[in-house]
């Protein structure tokens, strides 16, 4: 501790220094140090530290939002795809407006029904 005592801040010439920053190697005030990481550390290299940790998240999840919009636009397809089916699938008696007729008012005979 005693080589830190006689040392003066970087940043400030008159002012003594507290710590040393474990990056940089360059002795500072306390005005000038931060705790990050559980390590005192200068606001050069912390702000240096952020920078990098932002380039590597962003290059990190570039593609996840083409996945996104990819999934999403495929689970679209999926569900009109899948009610085109259905729609296919109706009887030519729906379209005639005789079905929903039958079902409902009970008027016309239901579809397969042999009453003869």
């Amino acid at each position: 501790m005693s080589a830190v005592a006689s040392q003066r801040c970087f940043n400030h010439l008159t002012r003594e220094a507290v710590a040393r920053c474990p990056e940089c190697r360059h002795f500072y005030c306390r005005e000038c140090i931060t705790e990050h990481d559980d390590r005192v550390i200068c606001a050069t290299c912390l702000k240096k530290l952020a920078a990098a940790a932002r380039e590597t998240r962003r290059a990190r999840w570039n593609l996840w939002p083409v996945a996104q919009i990819g999934a999403g636009l495929f689970i679209a397809w999926f569900i009109f795809y899948c009610a085109g089916l259905h729609l296919l699938a109706l009887p030519a008696q729906f379209h005639d407006d005789k079905l929903w007729q039958a079902t409902f008012f009970g008027g016309l005979e239901s579809p397969g029904s042999d009453d003869e």
